[in-house]
């Protein structure tokens, strides 16, 4: 006699101590698109969750179909820190630290390693390896006491820390490479070459550049910026200086 599948709730209590929080319906899409292991996904209606899949994610629909189990809103909504307006969640397995560590200090690379030095805005870290996924950079290192694994950090990157390398170091340990790092005083970032194997890294939202990691730079480099404006949003200066790399030139 085959063994009754495992009440969804219940496997998520047991699991969720240990496992990744993917919040909402998108978080979900890219982590399978990017090939998370997922022991356990709800919906609190599975056909809009699933037509959602057809219209926006057609490749991971049948992935979803299979994984997906409905349960009432009073239950989804013990399960998560606040209800995601597409009311689906789902926790995966976190990826070997080994193999992320691994990635990241395999040589030559195709892309740069983004460093956040000691970021402080669990919402900023989310948003900046969202587009470290989109550019396809190596991956995503920070400093300091922030998880870049936390569950607002997850949810602002919209669970694309599968499809790139995420990750807390020192900067020690910092994978090698040309550290590029950004600050006010550094060269205009229009007029330097970005390489494949740079290691990009962004001091913190308020006091910019930790000493550590100022004495651990190569090249201090700027982006361009009209007078008596005070900063960029740490997001958008990851962009914009990944938006550079991408361009191969000075």
């Amino acid at each position: 006699m085959t063994a009754p599948a495992p009440d969804p709730v219940s496997l998520w209590h047991r699991l969720a101590d240990t496992s990744v929080l993917l919040d909402g319906f998108h978080a979900l899409k890219h982590a399978v698109r990017f090939g998370a292991e997922v022991p356990v996904a709800v919906a609190v209606d599975r056909g809009a969750a699933l037509a959602l899949a057809e219209e926006l994610a057609p490749d991971v629909r049948d992935t979803l179909d299979a994984l997906l189990a409905q349960v009432p809103e009073s239950a989804y909504a013990s399960l998560v820190p606040r209800p995601h307006p597409t009311a689906v969640a789902a926790l995966a397995v976190r990826p070997s630290r080994a193999a992320h560590l691994e990635k990241l200090a395999h040589t030559p690379r195709t892309a740069p390693v983004v460093v956040l030095d000691n970021p402080r805005n669990l919402g900023n870290a989310g948003a900046v390896i969202r587009l470290a996924a989109g550019f396809g950079a190596t991956g995503v290192v920070t400093t300091g006491t922030l998880d870049p694994w936390h569950p607002t950090v997850v949810r602002g990157g919209a669970g694309l820390h599968f499809a790139t390398a995420v990750e807390r170091l020192t900067v020690a340990e910092l994978p090698p490479g040309p550290v590029f790092a950004l600050d006010p005083e550094g060269d205009d970032i229009r007029g330097v070459k970005l390489p494949d194997d740079a290691v990009l890294a962004f001091g913190s939202e308020r006091s910019g550049l930790s000493p550590d990691l100022r004495a651990r730079a190569d090249h201090l480099v700027a982006l361009p910026m009209r007078p008596q404006v005070s900063s960029y949003n740490l997001a958008t200066s990851v962009a914009m200086t990944l938006y550079h790399w991408s361009l191969g030139g000075s």
